[in-house]
């Protein structure tokens, strides 16, 4: 139904905006699948899970004994091996999802950028056959917590997502930047491009820095409140579900949740 990326650079906040929109689309009756897949996994705690628990997991991307399992190959076994680049996949939500909640499930994929030698070992091509058979095959909703740039997946991957989501702090750098990863996104042929300006405190500056930076170039944006319960929750090792759902952020995450299904509406009937 729904595949959205969610990006940005480190400490923007794009895990929990990944959570809140998780949970608030679980509340609204939909079936909700998470993907962390940042090389530095912490979506699960964002989630709920309890810290230790959370440390416990092990990210597809590095569970050696699966991917030799599926592939016929183990990760570091050297130059030249042969393995499966179409191992099976479609169970792993089921053996691997770990459920939040009844209509909410996350699977810990980790990274899946390749080694800059350019060899795909194993354990990622086991993680990238994962990912590409959830965006081809699952008919709910898919959020993707990645890494930075949208270039990691791909053209021809990256195309599957309906919505990418870039994440940035009210900063000129982090808009900035948040304007060089959207524009991967488009050259990767995502079809819609929505900007989170996160952490806000005072909305009109907000958007006066993006006028500054976005002037050629208008994508449409939104802004979340700077709220001090998002901070309390990660101190005292709580996911977004602690937060009161009247609190600013739950009302701006919300207020963006509708927005993502209203785009998504509107590309149907388009």
């Amino acid at each position: 139904m729904l595949k959205i990326l969610v990006a940005g650079k480190g400490g923007v906040g794009k895990t929990t905006i990944s959570a809140l929109l998780a949970h608030i689309l679980a509340d609204e009756g939909y079936s909700v699948l998470c993907l962390d897949a940042d090389s530095v996994p912490n979506l699960a705690q964002s989630l709920g899970i309890p810290y230790e628990k959370a440390l416990e997991i092990v990210p597809l991307s590095r569970n050696e004994e699966l991917a030799e399992e599926r592939t016929g190959a183990r990760p570091g076994s050297g130059w030249g091996v042969i393995f499966s680049l179409t191992p099976k996949v479609d169970d792993l939500v089921d053996k691997y999802g770990i459920r939040i909640r009844p209509n909410l499930s996350l699977v810990v994929v980790g990274s899946i950028e390749q080694p800059k030698e350019g060899c795909m070992c194993p354990s990622i091509a086991l993680a990238r056959a994962f990912l590409t058979h959830v965006l081809l095959k699952e008919k709910d909703i898919v959020i993707v917590d990645s890494e930075a740039g949208a270039e990691v997946f791909g053209r021809g991957l990256a195309e599957k997502f309906d919505i990418m989501i870039c994440v940035a702090e009210p900063t000129l750098k982090s808009l900035m930047i948040a304007k060089k990863l959207l524009r991967m996104g488009r050259e990767l042929n995502i079809s819609k491009l929505l900007l989170v300006i996160n952490k806000v405190q005072n909305t009109m500056e907000a958007s006066q820095l993006y006028g500054k930076v976005f002037s050629d170039d208008a994508i449409p944006y939104c802004t979340i409140s700077f709220d001090e319960s998002v901070v309390k929750a990660d101190n005292s090792g709580l996911g977004v579900n602690s937060i009161p759902k009247e609190s600013p952020v739950y009302r701006d995450a919300a207020a963006l949740a509708k927005r993502i299904l209203s785009l998504k509406r509107k590309s149907k009937v388009g």
